[in-house]
């Protein structure tokens, strides 16, 4: 697309509780006692016995009394675990407006320039609807990657390096395009629905060879328990990780919750996050805090940084929640863009400017090739 210009190593604190163990003193008899008659040896060895037993229950019962307590102590906090989490806070919302882009598709652009500071890597994200024959034909790329996930219909994409394929509902295109690519993306059925993320490189991989790594909806692993569902296209969730390579280091996680259910996703302390919701019921869709204010569809949050993750509820009564949660390692180099490329200069994109011109530096097949 071209506008006019997601393992999570989250560690796990366990603390051991350490039982005392109960000490009983052994009955310990003199010289004196031992020369007793055995009558009274024998009685006097009951009554201890007896007055031993007594203790015994009753510590027994104090401490089964105090450890059964304890026990439930942390089942309560263990059952309400993901209440006590501290999330990372919200401190931006953006809503997507609808925008047209290449020729004749709409998107809504959640992602631009004015959040690229708060979110690098993560340079656009456009959720795309588009029909024929509009779409996005051929057009160039350098210097950044693009993750195509279709939601709805197919898109067929082609290059000039001989590369062609279509992607459908539920798949995945995670495109380098590096040094330089020209390719279209163009609809497959009638309704044509997805997301594309660009997600920038750093300045030793820019001039990288192109390169594609593509999964189909079975590919991606997926989790669910507790009313959520989440598929793992990149990074780690739920105990299940992505295969995708990710070369800037990257989650995205496609969550689904159903009316009631509530997530908190470990993010790496580092890194930059935000959310776009894609489904939500009225009221449904919060973030960062149980008592927040809602956000609607087609929304993007931005959450600050912390330590703990994010944390998401869905508060409908009827109506299920889906969102992706993205994040990523800032690279924290100097971004300087022109429509669809993206490098650290002005003078680097001078001579991306050049090299596509006269099709030179990853572009020799920009004056030969059209896709079909």
């Amino acid at each position: 697309m071209h506008p006019v210009l997601v393992p999570n190593n989250a560690a796990v604190h366990t603390q051991k509780n350490h039982i005392p163990q109960n000490t009983h003193p052994n009955p310990f008899y003199t010289r004196q006692e031992i020369k007793e008659t055995t009558t009274t040896c024998l009685l006097k060895y009951m009554r201890r016995a007896a007055a031993i037993n007594r203790a015994n229950s009753l510590v027994g019962g104090l401490f089964s009394f105090r450890f059964t307590k304890h026990v439930k102590a942390m089942s309560s906090s263990s059952s309400s675990a993901s209440q006590d989490f501290v999330s990372r806070p919200v401190i931006k919302k953006v809503f997507a407006k609808l925008q047209k882009e290449g020729d004749g598709a709409v998107v809504r652009r959640g992602i631009s320039r004015s959040e690229q500071k708060l979110l690098d890597p993560f340079l656009m994200l456009d959720e795309f609807s588009v029909s024929p024959p509009a779409g996005f034909p051929d057009h160039p790329h350098r210097g950044f990657e693009t993750v195509t996930y279709v939601l709805e219909g197919g898109i067929t994409h082609q290059d000039f390096k001989g590369h062609k394929g279509t992607i459908y509902a539920g798949d995945v295109q995670w495109m380098t395009a590096g040094r330089g690519i020209i390719h279209s993306e163009m609809p497959e059925e009638e309704v044509n629905t997805g997301l594309q993320l660009w997600i920038n490189l750093s300045s030793n991989e820019k001039m990288i060879e192109p390169n594609y790594q593509e999964l189909s909806h079975s590919d991606i692993p997926s989790a669910e328990a507790n009313g959520v569902e989440v598929k793992v296209i990149a990074g780690e969730s739920m105990g299940v990780q992505s295969p995708v390579y990710t070369r800037t280091p990257t989650m995205f996680l496609d969550f689904t919750l159903q009316p009631g259910a509530h997530i908190h996703q470990n993010v790496p302390e580092s890194w930059n996050a935000f959310a776009y919701v894609l489904e939500s019921g009225e009221g449904g869709c919060v973030f960062g805090s149980s008592n927040a204010s809602p956000v609607s569809a087609h929304s993007v949050v931005v959450f600050g940084p912390g330590n703990d993750g994010v944390s998401a509820w869905n508060k409908s009564s009827s109506k299920k929640l889906r969102f992706v949660l993205i994040a990523g390692e800032p690279i924290g180099e100097p971004v300087v863009q022109y429509g669809p490329f993206v490098m650290n200069t002005q003078a680097e994109i001078d001579m991306t400017i050049e090299d596509y011109h006269y099709g030179k530096n990853g572009f020799e097949m920009a004056k030969y090739w059209m896709s079909q």
